[in-house]
């Protein structure tokens, strides 16, 4: 079976600042990002359940290359990306429904 994925708009706005800087940082770097997320998206389309709940009913998949952590819900058969932060960031107080 295969998931549906959505992306929320705050997690394309995370996607998009975080391709930017690793733009800025080096040219193509930016994109190797997007791949390394793309990658991440078709794990979730294939398992999404396999990760364990984080906190509340937020799973997390840890990206393997660069610092970033992709949250999300599975709901109703769907799995909805709620945010795509950096390790270092608050993630229970960026996430909704706080």
């Amino acid at each position: 079976m295969s998931w549906r994925i959505l992306v929320l708009p705050e997690a394309d706005r995370d996607l998009a600042a975080a391709r930017d800087w690793y733009e800025q940082q080096r040219k193509g770097l930016g994109l190797e990002f997007l791949d390394e997320i793309s990658a991440a998206m078709r794990v979730l389309e294939q398992t999404p359940q396999v990760f364990r709940l984080y906190f509340r009913n937020f799973r997390r998949l840890q990206l393997r290359r660069f610092p970033y952590k992709v949250f999300y819900q599975i709901i109703d058969g769907r799995v909805y990306v709620f945010r795509v932060l950096h390790v270092k960031q608050d993630h229970p107080a960026t996430l909704p429904g706080l």
